[in-house]
């Protein structure tokens, strides 16, 4: 009969004051640990209050499956998703292996020798699990390390793109130690099992099919087994020296995301940056661009510590793209480094940083204004006034963080110091004085609907289906007016009852907010939300994905809840209706451009193409679709300001994604803003006459074979 299948835990401890020193070293270990996880707690603490989040408990179980399907991780980049799951499963069942031995020797094999199980059949079961988890960790492992050391990754370099010099060398050091940290412990894991197998050559070896493999190797070697006992003895110290620094350095380093990151995805706001909070009651207007621990609310403070500096953000953010100073993960990183107190306050220095094509940045400098208070601050407001808000950097960040709000309360800094561009300042001046960004007369704002040639309605003075909301651009710019003529002839052809608010409508306000004039934006929100409630509908629509966004997620918390619709989702509607007949198929190629505040930020993707199917034409997709659509540059307020930060336009970056498309002709918009930026980015790419720029409206105009469709198209 066969011996159950075991084995001791301190095999080969010849000497027995050497367990007593083992539990010594690792509560000095776990207590380190325990101090290190203690500090952030009070740190969090020093941060200003932050209502608790709702729904624990559902929380909880979201955040736990995200973590373990790794779902945002091989999002856009399956190797590292791969590889990062086999670390993290293999890592997370050799934890629960090392957390079983202790369960059942430290605690059952002192109050309860009876029920201890870990031998027999529950042994050999588990032998085979920690094996097979061994080879997939150091798998994992392995496949990080080439990645970092042969891919050249730009992201992991650490290269800023704000003209500071270059202090990342400690990161870089950090994650190289990470990983090598975890691999050695794995590789002496193995090597532990090895040894012991050769030494013991026990009936159960084929159970550990990886160890018995090394040990076989390391006899073919010339290795006995009293050699190999010797060798034991030595790994195994080494291999619970590794493991227990790792545990005590863990909330000191970059390993602190195991526990932050978790628990920051427990938190996050899904609607982060899609709704802005206001600014507190217990603190400054917004967020000191120096700030200190107590100036951030716990949950910013958790943000920090969460990120993994894996450089997505930095990847997709179209103001690193185009040469701008702005890297959201640069910034979360400074951040951290202030309220740790670990960076030197020294003014940011302009020029000689590189773009994304190797090429030298200018100087970047905020030439228009000077500011004492940015003198000495660590966030430049070059940086801040370089994001477009897009909202791609929360979008694809794996571990949960919110970059927008913290930089939309740092601008809420700038703009109570005036620290802004000179264009910016005048376009926020017309918004006070005249309600739209062009300064023009609220009279002015409905002249468009002369040339509509359709009866447009005064929703103030008759009860309509659908109360429009047309927004600035498509009420005031020549370009976006055609567009706003087209959708008034579609409505009415298609039997539509809508109406506008004529003179009483004023900028919704979205991008003001995102600027940081939170009180310009109340002021703007309270004048629309009152003209809107004097009007009868049921009902609203607009044409601009910025007031959309606003009205539907914004002005519920200034005592507005209306249901609202693009025109997209409307016309959408009306095509499967069969309202909106197709006369005159567009047999034309075509690709789609994602407007950040329609797709990302409320994850209207379908309607647009739904609509270019239905009139014909072919939708050949850019890579860059859908959530993970590339800004065109205008959003945070930017359509408003110089071009100083940018060396480079996102949207001619765009330009140039769709021009590489086989066969495609159009480039389509369903965005007031996208039409001009686009508009004027074919022109300064070089491509005016090879690339038409059209509003999706055209398309279904020319579709219908409405009057006047043809000599008011846009061509460029």
């Amino acid at each position: 009969m066969q011996p159950v299948a075991q084995r001791p835990v301190f095999e080969g401890f010849q000497h027995t004051w050497l367990v007593p020193l083992f539990y010594v070293v690792a509560f000095l270990a776990i207590g380190v640990f325990l101090y290190g996880v203690i500090r952030r707690i009070l740190r969090y603490r020093a941060g200003r209050h932050q209502p608790v989040v709702p729904d624990w408990p559902k929380r909880l179980v979201k955040a736990f499956i995200e973590v373990l399907s790794s779902r945002k991780i091989g999002r856009r980049d399956p190797y590292t998703g791969i590889a990062h799951g086999f670390v993290f499963w293999a890592f997370g069942f050799l934890f629960l292996g090392t957390c079983i031995i202790a369960l059942d020797h430290d605690v059952l094999g002192l109050i309860a020798p009876s029920l201890e199980f870990w031998k027999g059949d529950f042994f050999l079961g588990f032998s085979v699990v920690m094996d097979v988890s061994a080879v997939l960790f150091l798998v994992g492992l392995g496949m990080l390390i080439v990645r970092r050391g042969f891919f050249a990754v730009a992201r992991l370099n650490y290269a800023r793109v704000d003209g500071k010099p270059d202090d990342r060398g400690g990161y870089r050091k950090e994650d190289w130690w990470f990983l090598l940290q975890l691999f050695v412990l794995g590789l002496t894991g193995v090597f532990l099992e090895a040894l012991r197998l050769l030494h013991d050559r026990p009936w159960f070896e084929g159970y550990s099919p990886v160890g018995l493999a090394v040990a076989n190797g390391l006899a073919a070697l010339g290795m006995t087994p009293s050699a190999a006992m010797t060798w034991h003895f030595w790994t195994w110290w080494f291999h619970a020296f590794l493991a227990l620094t790792f545990i005590a350095y863990l909330p000191y380093a970059k390993s602190v995301h195991m526990l932050s990151s978790w628990a920051n995805l427990v938190v996050r706001d899904g609607k982060a940056a899609i709704v802005l909070p206001p600014p507190a009651s217990d603190a400054a207007m917004g967020l000191s661009l120096t700030p200190a621990a107590e100036d951030m609310t716990w949950k910013e403070l958790l943000h920090l510590d969460a990120c993994t500096k894996c450089g997505r953000c930095h990847d997709v953010c179209p103001a690193r793209n185009s040469g701008a100073p702005l890297s959201p993960r640069d910034l979360i990183l400074d951040l951290r480094e202030a309220v740790s107190g670990f960076h030197g306050m020294k003014r940011p220095q302009t020029g000689g940083s590189k773009l994304p094509d190797g090429s030298e940045m200018p100087d970047i400098s905020l030439r228009e204004v000077a500011s004492t208070a940015e003198s000495t601050a660590l966030i430049s407001a070059d940086v801040l006034w370089s994001c477009t808000t897009c909202r791609a950097c929360v979008e694809t960040c794996p571990v949960g963080i919110e970059h927008v709000p913290m930089i939309v309360q740092m601008r809420r800094t700038l703009i109570d110091e005036g620290t802004m561009d000179n264009n910016l300042s005048g376009t926020l001046m017309n918004f006070a004085r005249k309600g739209n960004s062009f300064g023009q007369s609220e009279r002015n704002r409905p002249k468009w609907v002369k040339e509509a040639k359709v009866p447009v309605k005064d929703a103030r003075k008759e009860e309509v289906e659908y109360l429009w909301f047309v927004g600035d651009f498509a009420s005031y710019d020549p370009r976006a007016q055609k567009v706003t003529q087209a959708l008034a002839r579609i409505l009415t052809a298609a039997g539509v009852d809508f109406g506008i608010l004529y003179e009483a409508e004023r900028n919704a306000g979205n991008d003001v907010r995102r600027v940081g004039e939170e009180g310009l934006f109340e002021t703007l929100a309270e004048k629309n939300i009152k003209a809107i409630q004097s009007a009868k509908f049921k009902r609203v629509l607009t044409t601009d994905p910025h007031s959309y966004n606003a009205i539907k997620n914004e002005y519920p918390a200034l005592g507005l809840e209306v249901e609202i619709e693009h025109y997209t989702e409307l016309l959408n509607r009306l095509a499967q209706q069969n309202r909106l007949p197709v006369k005159h198929p567009q047999d034309v190629k075509v690709t789609y451009h994602d407007p950040c505040y329609l797709g990302r930020y409320n994850r209207v993707f379908d309607p647009p193409r739904n609509l270019i199917e239905h009139v014909g034409a072919t939708l050949v997709e850019m890579p860059r679709n859908r959530e993970n659509s590339f800004c065109c540059g205008a959003g945070g307020g930017r359509i408003w300001m110089g071009d100083t930060l940018y060396p480079k336009k996102p949207a001619e970056n765009r330009i140039h994604e769709a021009k590489a498309l086989d066969g495609v002709s159009h480039f389509i918009v369903a965005c007031p803003k996208d039409l001009a930026m686009y508009s004027d980015a074919v022109k300064t790419a070089g491509y005016e006459g090879q690339m038409e720029v059209s509003d999706l409206i055209f398309l279904v105009e020319k579709a219908m074979g409405l009057e006047n469709y043809g000599t008011e198209e846009i061509l460029v």
